[in-house]
């Protein structure tokens, strides 16, 4: 850890894009800690066309987003102002809650709340930053809760705003989706860790970085030389993105959780596992489990803001524990995540829908008894910590997040979720469904409110909790608005959403084991839904869901990157990338890619066109009885379609 401290602050005074009126370091947004203002800051970030993919948020960032947003929406944009001042101080207590609770039924982890879990009957969270200067700033903070106090946002910040490093307790959360994150999120307590990040895009292509190391609680479950020995194991991360259009960003992810007790933990070796996995993680049969890193996941996320009178944003998530196939580019054991998010509906709703599904070994790992957990909790989806412990079996899960602004003041928040675990493990569990409801409402200097917490967890045990909190918000007032006007502002008319239908023809090569290979073609009928926006003059962006039938199984494909050229004439080209979900025994999983060609405007609003897709190794792992036993754990599916279709547009 030290060594890395050293090699992290050379690059921060090293960096040579730095230039002398850089500006300074920022301080952090609540995580998780105060629903009102976050659901408020992530309607000011999508009316100003800024899509997220890293959280927690900068101040400075909201900030530099408040102008275009004011454009759309005064009252948001005064309610937020309000909020960010006390950011604008050489210091400031940022908030403070207290929050009292009853509970009963079975002992269940509250979804991202640091691993708080019914257990406790009260808990409680502080903020607050002093800033001597622009390029040094000191934040104190902790969420506590029965047995655990977590110093989260106690972080020192050293830099500029290209470089920012933090030291500390600082969250991590790599994923644009707000109810959910495969790799790292907020459902296990807080690690002391080492950031180098930067909160200003870099270059006109919007390039933004996080990089850290932490430390992970103590574990005696890691197995070097034939034993279990004890120690810390640690955990890397590595964010990269870029927005080179506007409303639309892309990422790139990976967590490496190594070292711990006598196990390699040098910089060195951690260069060498990140630039070659499958050299170094468990999928190798050529290692022992001493010349295995450590655990390996990754990620590429994508965020798209459609913008008009009702802007919303969509986002994806393509996610995999270790390589496959022996392939450094190829994820393997996947899991595949979309959400929508409406920031604002019918004037006083605003909605959230987002879906996971992973298959097994998620979470688990052959050298890390305990998993990649932090003091008993899995550190990424919530969806980790409702099943028997360390058994890696795929799942399922949807979240429905409703808001009303009421009339009379205040917020009421519904959230709805349901997950299902996969029946393969031989854990005889049940489908698991919980509800949230909770109220909020501003009282001068302080919030109040109450939530209601109850379901049934996956071993069909019931669960209750019942909860006040009084919340300390300084000069924050809300501003009930009069919603006789939908956003004022200017809006881009330039978002189109579209329906499509027609036919596609498919030849799919099955390998189902390295003896066992045969193809198969069909024709069927097919389905699409998206949303596209202008970003030039003859350029368009968009995302699209498309669903197939391919030998008799539904295959759902999502492009993350739908790139359209119109050409001046009525001709236009679309390239395209994305992730796709087989309908088999079990999920199947992969990427696909292709190209097509659309004529515009056959009659006004309708298009009609051709396109190839090309689906490479969509793999499913072998885990029924009557999945073939050989040495190779997955059949791999590779799917060539051509499909014709009519496209109608609104």
């Amino acid at each position: 850890m030290k060594r890395f401290v050293v090699v992290m602050a050379c690059c921060l005074l090293g960096t040579p894009f730095l230039p002398a009126f850089a500006r300074g370091v920022s301080p952090y947004l609540p995580l998780n800690i105060d629903p009102y203002i976050e659901r408020q800051i992530e309607r000011v970030l999508i009316l100003a066309d800024k899509p997220v993919l890293t959280r927690p948020i900068a101040a400075a960032t909201v900030l530099d987003a408040l102008p275009e947003a004011c454009r759309v929406n005064p009252t948001l944009c005064e309610e937020v102002r309000r909020y960010l001042a006390r950011y604008m101080r050489n210091w400031s207590l940022t908030d403070a809650t207290l929050e009292a609770s009853a509970s009963g039924g079975a002992l269940t982890t509250l979804p991202n709340r640091y691993g708080l879990t019914t257990e406790s009957d009260w808990a409680a969270s502080v903020r607050g930053f002093f800033q001597p200067y622009d390029h040094m700033l000191i934040s104190a903070g902790a969420v506590a809760y029965e047995g655990e106090v977590v110093p989260q946002g106690s972080v020192i910040s050293l830099g500029w705003d290209r470089a920012q490093l933090d030291i500390g307790y600082r969250a991590h959360w790599f994923s644009p989706f707000t109810d959910s994150s495969m790799l790292v999120s907020t459902q296990a307590p807080t690690m002391p860790s080492i950031t180098l990040s930067n909160y200003t895009p870099l270059t006109r292509f919007g390039l933004r970085y996080e990089a850290f190391v932490s430390e992970m609680s103590r574990s005696d479950q890691i197995v070097f030389g034939g034993a279990f020995v004890s120690g810390n194991p640690r955990l890397a991360g590595v964010h990269v993105s870029m927005e080179p259009a506007s409303g639309w960003a892309l990422g790139f992810n990976r967590l490496m959780q190594y070292g711990g007790g006598p196990r390699p933990s040098s910089f060195g070796d951690l260069l060498r596992a990140f630039f070659r996995p499958y050299d170094y993680d468990n999928t190798n049969p050529n290692l022992t489990s001493d010349e295995q890193f450590g655990n390996q996941l990754a990620s590429i996320t994508s965020s798209f803001i459609v913008p008009g009178r009702v802007p919303f944003s969509i986002y994806l998530e393509y996610a995999g524990e270790d390589t496959l196939d022996g392939n450094n580019f190829l994820l393997g054991n996947m899991a595949l995540s979309a959400g929508i998010h409406f920031p604002q509906l019918w004037r006083r709703f605003d909605l959230t829908y987002e879906a996971s599904e992973w298959v097994n070994g998620w979470y688990v790992n052959g050298v890390y008894g305990d998993g990649l957990t932090n003091k008993g909790h899995v550190i990424g989806h919530w969806g980790g910590d409702m099943r028997q412990f360390n058994d890696g079996v795929g799942a399922q899960s949807h979240a429905l997040r409703v808001g009303w602004r009421a009339p009379f003041g205040g917020l009421f928040e519904l959230r709805l979720s349901t997950l299902a675990n996969e029946d393969y493990s031989g854990v005889p569990y049940e489908r698991a469904y919980d509800g949230t409801l909770r109220y909020s409402r501003p009282m001068g200097l302080f919030e109040v409110g109450a939530e209601v917490f109850a379901g049934r967890d996956v071993f069909g045990e019931d669960f209750s909790r019942v909860g006040a909190f009084f919340r300390y918000t300084g000069d924050r007032r809300a501003i009930i608005p009069s919603y006789d006007e939908d956003l004022v502002g200017a809006v881009d008319d330039s978002a189109e959403l579209f329906f499509e239908a027609g036919v596609s023809s498919s030849r799919a090569r099955i390998d189902l084991d390295v003896e066992n290979v045969f193809h198969k073609s069909n024709a069927s009928p097919h389905l699409a839904f998206g949303a596209r926006r202008a970003v030039s003059d003859r350029s368009d962006l968009g995302v699209r869901a498309e669903l197939d039938e391919i030998d008799n199984h539904t295959l759902l494909s999502i492009r993350a990157v739908d790139y359209r050229y119109r050409f001046a004439n009525p001709l236009a080209l679309n390239v395209f990338v994305g992730a796709a979900r087989y309908d088999l025994a079990t999920p199947a999983f992969g990427i696909f890619y292709g190209a097509g060609l659309q004529w515009r405007d056959i009659r006004p609003g309708w298009d009609v066109g051709v396109d190839g897709r090309y689906y490479r190794r969509i793999a499913r792992d072998h885990l029924l009885p009557d999945d073939p036993q050989t040495e190779r754990p997955d059949s791999f599916y590779d799917i060539t379609t051509v499909s014709l279709v009519v496209t109608k547009r609104f």
